[in-house]
């Protein structure tokens, strides 16, 4: 982690706020009836949560506003990349799967990298609510929650979007491929 106090500076607070900010004005209707000055002020209340943000913006997710939860009163983002972020990608499933390779180890895995960034993989239901703001994963595919009873038998799952589909697949946790990431989901 490169960042151990999970803080941005005033500056890159800044930033990335304006970054967040026109992106929820372009793509309003991933959050109709929600307002941006909201968002802002519980983003500028919780710094570590603006410093996961950042770590997705950095890896290339694009988050954005998708939904708002009144009961907890908190927002939720999700990656919003066409494609499954590029800095995420050629990673198998966890560090249980990244271990157990012998040759040709990833550099990292998916629930790893999303720990160490403060966010949560996205599970088969929230990938499906995604696909209904957009056509995302066209190209690429997304490593999901999998099930504990699948993955003690080695596996793991990934979505895609294929003819105007969602498909959800199965591949051992130890694979990777240059096509398959990880989108992830906070809430502030």
């Amino acid at each position: 982690m490169k960042n151990a106090k999970r803080k941005l500076s005033s500056e890159q607070s800044a930033e990335l706020l304006s970054v967040l900010k026109a992106r929820f004005e372009k793509n309003k209707q991933r959050h109709k009836g929600l307002h941006w000055a909201s968002v802002q002020a519980k983003l500028e209340a919780n710094p570590a949560k603006l410093w996961s943000l950042d770590e997705m913006e950095l890896t290339g997710g694009e988050p954005d506003v998708v939904g708002y939860d009144k009961n907890k009163d908190e927002y939720i983002f999700f990656d919003c990349s066409a494609e499954s972020p590029k800095g995420r990608r050629s990673i198998c499933y966890d560090h249980e799967a990244l271990e157990s390779r012998k040759e040709h180890k990833p550099g990292n895995s998916a629930v790893q990298m999303a720990a160490d960034m403060g966010i949560e993989l996205l599970t088969e239901a929230e990938y499906r609510d995604l696909q209904q703001l957009g056509n995302f994963d066209l190209k690429t595919s997304s490593w999901i929650v999998t099930p504990p009873a699948i993955r003690k038998l080695g596996g793991a799952l990934f979505c895609d979007r294929r003819y105007d589909h969602v498909f959800l697949y199965h591949n051992g946790a130890e694979s990777y491929y240059a096509a398959r990431g990880f989108r992830g989901s906070l809430t502030v």
